[in-house]
């Protein structure tokens, strides 16, 4: 195929790609187990700074114990930090767990909100735990935008920014709005699984044929570099010297 030379190509080539490598919808990539909104929501709050494994482990227990919003907004905090003591930060986490429950119970009568802005007045939900909630739980448009995501997508040359808002528009705008939730998680498994940040496995990557930032050389690059071997100067070479020459002051 013709190397995409663009933003918008390279976009659509990758969201084709890692959709073949990771097919499904945003639900079925989402690797928090879960069963409703509600859920979820406690889900992703508990996952900042840990693995979504460890947020598994933890969660069976605190849902069986604090099955809804009310329910959670009344937990005991020291009960409360207990269970969730492995995912670290939990006494912050615990807060924001009573605080969403309190929130929805009284503001939105005990269900997780569908609109973006709501969401975001929640105790401990960002713009990008919001994404997750919308496309994830309710299988509508929103792009998630995590450290994998904008690793990956800054790599891709998708966009040149470090903000999690401007990325987010940035790529969105690449990317019809139907794909933004899976395409979202697919960048979040490929970063977890090949690109790695300490050392991404360019050689095993579906997208090095046309990442900016890969590290395995390109047909084009290869020739490139032979081309400018061959065209560059070369020495004069040097006649040795031996012990049979003649000297002239001999």
């Amino acid at each position: 195929m013709t190397r995409p030379r663009t933003p918008a190509g390279r976009a659509r080539e990758a969201r084709r790609r890692l959709a073949e490598c990771y097919p499904g919808s945003a639900r079925e990539l989402c690797e928090l187990s879960f069963d409703t909104p509600f859920q979820l929501l406690a889900a992703t709050v508990l996952s900042a700074q840990t693995t979504d494994q460890r947020v598994n482990s933890v969660t069976p227990e605190l849902f069986a114990r604090y099955p809804t919003p009310g329910d959670l907004a009344r937990a005991d905090p020291d009960e409360l930090e207990g269970i969730i003591h492995s995912t670290g930060f939990f006494r912050a986490k615990a807060r924001s767990l009573t605080g969403l429950g309190a929130q929805l119970d009284a503001r939105f009568a005990g269900e997780v909100p569908v609109a973006l802005e709501d969401l975001v007045t929640l105790p401990g939900v960002g713009r990008k735990t919001a994404n997750v909630i919308r496309s994830v739980a309710f299988g509508l448009p929103g792009l998630a935008v995590d450290t994998h995501v904008a690793r990956l997508t800054k790599l891709l040359g998708l966009t040149d920014s470090t903000d999690p808002v401007k990325i987010e528009a940035d790529v969105c705008a690449l990317v019809p709005s139907r794909y933004w939730g899976s395409f979202g998680m697919t960048l979040i498994l490929h970063g977890r699984r090949v690109c790695v940040a300490r050392r991404p496995r360019c050689a095993d990557c579906v997208l090095g044929d046309f990442c900016p930032s890969s590290s395995v050389p390109t047909r084009a690059s290869e020739a490139a570099k032979s081309a400018a071997q061959k065209s560059a100067p070369t020495a004069p070479r040097r006649r040795p010297s031996g012990r049979g020459d003649v000297r002239a002051d001999a």
